[in-house]
């Protein structure tokens, strides 16, 4: 699966390094900022860390300054990242507490083994591996077949996932609902700025959101079914038909690595049977492929 990747478009497995903080923010302006994006008041936040509203008042306006337990217990009570609660940290004065290794870490290899075994499980339908900005860390054979027709400049490492499937030059042209998916996507990027306030998300918002609508005729025809009742389908046009996909994301449970915690898996389900079959078929052309290879 990783060696496919590698041969096909070159190292996309490799991510950057960890980044460092280069300017601390205050803290009393960080945990505010905080505190507005969940939307609580100093009372609700001082009843949640069972403190006093004057003390949180005192720590926001720099009058007292925080133990580093108290600093994990407003990060925790606010819900913040792991990355975020770094920042925190250091903007108190104290050293990290969460680590933040490269996925090539042998200390992590237990956790990419368990990702790829979930990549390889999941085939034929469609998986992939991303980190906090969408960028592509890992995808099994069935993904990496329908995306090989896009143009090369967007499979230059980072590859963002995001951006390959709504760039004129990715798949745009063949997503048969693509206004809807968009819309889609743009929603869970949203949701995702409001919960971590990653500039880089919000930038990726308005990224998507410039890209022009192809041309209905350029995307095939519309599927049969509506399942936007449910859940917000991917109709993707490939050369066994058009293929009707739903996603599951999976992340894993309670990470104390920060790369860890922003890694997550996106899988591919067939929504309905005219999929299941086109995707055996699409799966038994490779093995086919491989075997004349």
């Amino acid at each position: 699966m990783e060696d496919a990747l590698v041969s096909r478009y070159g190292p996309l497995m490799k991510t950057a390094s960890p980044q460092t903080v280069n300017s601390t923010p205050h803290l009393g302006d960080f945990l505010r900022e905080w505190r507005q994006r969940r939307r609580m008041s100093q009372m609700d936040l001082a009843l949640e860390a069972e403190i006093s509203t004057r003390h949180l008042s005192f720590l926001e306006t720099g009058r007292s300054q925080p133990s580093r337990e108290m600093v994990l217990l407003l990060a925790e009570k606010l819900d913040m990242p792991l990355r975020e609660r770094n920042i925190m940290l250091v903007s108190a004065g104290y050293a990290p507490v969460y680590s933040q290794r490269s996925l090539d870490d042998p200390a992590l290899a237990s956790m990419r083994q368990a990702v790829d075994l979930v990549l390889r499980g999941h085939d034929p339908y469609p998986a992939l591996a991303v980190d906090r900005h969408w960028s592509l860390v890992s995808a099994n054979d069935a993904l990496v077949s329908l995306i090989g027709d896009v143009d090369p400049a967007l499979m230059k490492p980072p590859v963002n996932v995001l951006r390959l499937s709504i760039h004129p030059a990715g798949l745009a042209r063949r997503i048969v609902n693509f206004t809807e998916w968009r819309n889609h996507l743009v929603h869970r990027l949203r949701g995702q700025v409001d919960a971590t306030g990653d500039a880089a998300l919000a930038a990726l918002i308005e990224e998507l959101r410039s890209y022009p609508t192809p041309d209905a005729a350029a995307r095939g025809p519309k599927a049969g079914h509506d399942y936007a009742g449910i859940v917000v389908p991917l109709q993707l046009l490939t050369e066994e038909g058009v293929l009707t996909l739903f996603s599951t994301t999976t992340i894993f449970g309670t990470p104390v690595d920060v790369t860890l915690s922003e890694l997550a898996i996106e899988a591919f389900f067939p929504a309905d049977p005219e999929t299941v079959a086109a995707l055996g078929r699409l799966a038994e052309k490779r093995r086919a492929a491989a075997v004349a290879g």
